[in-house]
């Protein structure tokens, strides 16, 4: 594989058998040339935004592709959709749902993609995860850590380590 740059996604499911939802997205990333170079811990997660809804188990991973960021984009889609998902309510219940995070230290700001992930420092769901894997991580908009993310989100919903 040629020289990949260093991403992070972020992975959720609660609707059908999560953990297994979660494993064969994980999965599908080297069928798509996403190498993934560690995981964190699965979380189970209060839903944010849409509450009526189960709750969500979640992961992150730190991984190296050559996929540009539009073609990762299409990529994940597609694996979303193979694994069943649709996305009928917005933060609603999902098969799947495989966001980027982080694209190396690059920004993008379009109507088809915001990197880094525009919502991710309002989110304990994401940033235990990253924190896990990634603490010294640096924010390339706000110049923050990710433990520094972390420790000022304003969002207390519950994250705990998944015990199956």
């Amino acid at each position: 594989m040629a020289e990949g740059k260093l991403i992070y996604l972020s992975l959720g499911s609660n609707l059908g058998d999560r953990a297994a939802n979660l494993e064969r997205a994980i999965e599908s990333l080297s069928e798509i040339g996403v190498r993934v170079l560690r995981r964190s811990s699965i979380y189970e997660t209060e839903p944010v935004d849409f509450l009526a809804q189960p709750w969500f188990l979640n992961c992150v991973v730190e991984a190296e592709t050559s996929l540009a960021p539009r073609q990762l984009l299409d990529a994940l889609q597609a694996i979303e959709r193979q694994l069943g998902s649709r996305k009928l309510v917005p933060s609603g219940p999902r098969i799947v749902d495989l966001d980027i995070l982080f694209y190396d230290t690059q920004t993008i700001h379009g109507a088809a993609m915001e990197i880094p992930h525009s919502r991710l420092a309002e989110r304990r769901f994401v940033l235990i995860p990253l924190v896990e894997i990634a603490p010294e991580f640096c924010h390339p908009i706000l110049h923050k850590t990710a433990a520094e993310l972390l420790a000022a989100t304003q969002d207390r919903s519950a994250v705990r380590v998944w015990k199956p």
